[in-house]
C-alpha cells in the first residue's frame, strides 16, 4: 500500500533530486524513477530508509492521491532566479495546504467565496471595481490578508526559507488559494497578497500569461493599495525622499511601491523617480524597509486552531491525522506567528 505520488510530493518538499534521493539511500537513481512511477514499490527496508531521511510519518506513504498544483493553472509571483527546487518545493506545498484546507473545511464553515470575474477591465480599473463593490471606498486597507480570508480565499503561509519565490495563487474546485512566503518583509508581503489577488480576478480565462499578466498584476496590486485619489490628496508633491518615508505607513507599503506608484500617478517626473530610486537603492531601501510594519496574519487559522486548542487538539494531533510532519502544518497555517501554544 505505497502511494509512488506521495513520495515525489515528501521528496521535492525536501528539496532533493531523484539522484540526490538514491544517493541517500544507496541506490541507482532508476531506482527511484521506477518507485515514483508506480512501477515498482519499494521494500520496507527501503520504506524505512525514507521514513528516515525525508522526515515524514511512514503512514503518509500509503494515503491517497493528493491533488497537484499545475505550472498551466498557477500564477506565480516569482523572481527570474527561481530554481526548479524552489518552484517544486513551494507546488509541493500547496498540495499540503489542498489537504489541510479539506480536512478543515469538514470540520469548520469558512468564508464564502466573493471573487468576480473582472478580466474586461484594466488593472487600474478592476482595482477600483474591487474596492468599490467590497465597499472599501478609498480608504487605506489594515490587513490584505485579513481581507482574502473574508472574501473566501484559502491564504497559506510559505516558509521556504528563499528570497527567490514571492508568492503563487491559483484556483481548485471553484476555492482560490494564496500562497505567501513568510521570508520576504512584511510589505513586500503585503504587496504580494494584493499581487496574487489580481491573477485571481483579472486572469481567470486563462488566456493572459508571463511578463504582461505580472505586470497586470503589479499594476492592479498598485492601484489597490495605493487608490489615485486618496494618494493625490494625502501626498501630491514628493520632492524629498523624507516625504514618502514619512507616507508610505499609511498604506502600508515599501518605500519602492510608494515611489513607483507616485511616478505613474504623474506627482513625480522621469527625472525625479530617476533621482528617488537611486536614493532608495543606495540607502539599502531595496533590501531592508525602514519603520517597516508589523507582519500581517491569518485570522481564519488562528480561529480554527483556537477552536481545536479549546477542544485540546494541537498542532501535532492535526499533523497527526493527517498523517503530516507537525512543523509542515504550523508553518502553512502562520502558527508559529499567531499562537505558539497552539503546539505542545
Amino acid at each position: 500500500m505505497f502511494n509512488p505520488s506521495r513520495l515525489s510530493l515528501a521528496r521535492k518538499r525536501r528539496k532533493l533530486s531523484q539522484k540526490r534521493l538514491a544517493e541517500i539511500l544507496g541506490v541507482v537513481p532508476l531506482t527511484i524513477t521506477r518507485w515514483e512511477r508506480g512501477l515498482t514499490p519499494p521494500s520496507q527496508e527501503n520504506i524505512t530508509a525514507i521514513v528516515r531521511y525525508l522526515n515524514y510519518p511512514g503512514e503518509f506513504f500509503a494515503g491517497p492521491d493528493i491533488d497537484e498544483p499545475s505550472s498551466e493553472n498557477t500564477s506565480f509571483r516569482s523572481q527570474t532566479t527561481m530554481s526548479a527546487a524552489d518552484r517544486d518545493a513551494a507546488l509541493s506545498a500547496g498540495r499540503l495546504g489542498f489537504l489541510i484546507s479539506d480536512w478543515v473545511s469538514e470540520r469548520f464553515t469558512l468564508p464564502d467565496v466573493q471573487i468576480p470575474d473582472l478580466h474586461l477591465y484594466t488593472p487600474e480599473g478592476a482595482a477600483q471595481l474591487l474596492r468599490e463593490s467590497w465597499n472599501l471606498g478609498e480608504q487605506p486597507i489594515s490587513n490584505m490578508i485579513h481581507l482574502l480570508e473574508h472574501k473566501g480565499v484559502r491564504v497559506f503561509s510559505l516558509a521556504e526559507n528563499t528570497t527567490r519565490l514571492n508568492a503563487y495563487s491559483l484556483w481548485r474546485n471553484e476555492i482560490p488559494y494564496v500562497f505567501l512566503n513568510s521570508v520576504k518583509s512584511p510589505e513586500c508581503s503585503r504587496f504580494d497578497a494584493a499581487h496574487e489577488l489580481a491573477h485571481l480576478v483579472l486572469h481567470q480565462d486563462g488566456k493572459t500569461h508571463g511578463r504582461e499578466a505580472e505586470d497586470q498584476a503589479n499594476e492592479f496590486a498598485s492601484a489597490f493599495l495605493m487608490p489615485k485619489s486618496d494618494v493625490l490628496a494625502v501626498l501630491p508633491r514628493a520632492e524629498y525622499i523624507e516625504q514618502i518615508l514619512a507616507k508610505k505607513q499609511r498604506w502600508k507599503v515599501s518605500v519602492a511601491a510608494l515611489n513607483y506608484r507616485l511616478h505613474c500617478l504623474g506627482v513625480t517626473s522621469e527625472w525625479k523617480n530617476r533621482e528617488l530610486c537611486i536614493q532608495i537603492s543606495k540607502r539599502g531601501y531595496r533590501t531592508k524597509e525602514p519603520n517597516s510594519i508589523e507582519r500581517e496574519k491569518s485570522l481564519v487559522w488562528e480561529k480554527v486552531l483556537r477552536s481545536l486548542w479549546a477542544e485540546q487538539k494541537s498542532i501535532e494531533d492535526i499533523a497527526s491525522e493527517l498523517t503530516l510532519p507537525g512543523e509542515e502544518v504550523s508553518d502553512l497555517l502562520f502558527a508559529p506567528s499567531i499562537a505558539p501554544t497552539f503546539t505542545k
